[in-house]
């Protein structure tokens, strides 16, 4: 995903000239979530959001996952597999690579079972017929295919909704309060800078994001960090924050496919700086296999002010 145009995040001449098409947008959407989905016989839980770009769907996919597994629920992830060439539904297999299926998928699919296809009814009725006792959905609140049980819509704290308009006019997909009409909860991650819990009319679950265990391997070194990831500077932030020194700071599109010539660029960025490579485990996954070796990862998990507001949410659903 290419950085987003300047004035979604003001709200000036160029929005309001654009104001006509996110109209048709917005009412193109609205006839779209209207259409009536498939019901699955097992509890379907959506991460969605309203904005275009990362808001932490994955991560907060991944969580509920690990924790509805350490209660013996067999789940199951959907999964769009944005970027990947299969149609779908396909269950993400362990010879897979993000070319095939995407690097969400493969993220999602090393902790459970992982469907991807852009028909989510087609992908739950395979999973079901494999077992699933509870789906999880990454992304997915404004495809209407499969009826959810439970919405959570991720807000990222640091951006929130931008200028508040629909595409082009802005960063939303849909209008924050026709999501938010379809939603049980809002998880906010990060610091809410830009004050959307006031004017959400949802319970607040908020979380920050912080560092793997793998950090301390890195705190206090020199390196050149790297990612293609929706905002990059958030990863970089994490490992400032934790204490690592970063020498350079390379930013990619989101889902960028890595190149001899990138990762040419990136090593001789090292070599410039005496430093180590790190990156993200999404970027990881879309690395050649030579570089894997030469490459540090930190990943990123969520931590909860209120774990057992959470806990009880997903429970009552899962």
């Amino acid at each position: 995903m290419l950085r987003s145009p300047r004035y979604w995040h003001s709200d000036g001449t160029i929005p309001r000239l654009l104001s006509p098409l996110a109209a048709v947008t917005a009412a193109a959407t609205a006839r779209r979530v209207a259409r009536p989905g498939w019901q699955a016989s097992v509890p379907v839980i959506c991460c969605g959001n309203v904005t275009v770009g990362g808001a932490g769907k994955t991560t907060l996919a991944l969580d509920l996952g690990a924790r509805l597994i350490a209660k013996n629920r067999v789940v199951h992830f959907l999964s769009r597999g944005y970027g990947g060439a299969v149609s779908g539904p396909h269950r993400v297999e362990p010879a897979d690579i993000a070319a095939r299926v995407g690097d969400e998928a493969l993220l999602l699919a090393a902790v459970a079972p992982t469907w991807i296809g852009a028909d989510r009814a087609a992908s739950a009725r395979a999973a079901i017929a494999a077992g699933a006792q509870v789906l999880i959905m990454d992304d997915g609140l404004q495809n209407p295919g499969l009826r959810k049980d439970l919405s959570l819509l991720v807000v990222d704290g640091a951006s929130g909704f931008g200028n508040g308009r629909v595409l082009p006019a802005g960063p939303l997909r849909e209008p924050v309060a026709a999501a938010s009409a379809r939603c049980q909860a809002a998880v906010i991650i990060g610091a809410d800078n830009t004050r959307v819990a006031a004017t959400l009319p949802l319970p607040i679950l908020s979380a920050r994001l912080q560092p793997g265990p793998e950090i301390a391997n890195w705190i206090g070194r020199r390196v050149v960090a790297f990612a293609g990831i929706a905002r990059p500077e958030k990863f970089f932030g994490m490992l400032t924050e934790a204490g690592v020194i970063i020498a350079a700071k390379l930013p990619f599109p989101d889902h960028h496919a890595f190149g001899h010539g990138d990762l040419d660029r990136i090593m001789a960025e090292a070599k410039r700086y005496e430093a180590v490579v790190l990156t993200t485990p999404k970027d990881a996954v879309r690395l050649p296999a030579a570089y894997h070796d030469r490459i540090g990862v930190v990943g990123v998990s969520l931590a909860w002010d209120d774990p057992a507001a959470l806990d009880a949410l997903v429970a009552h659903y899962g």
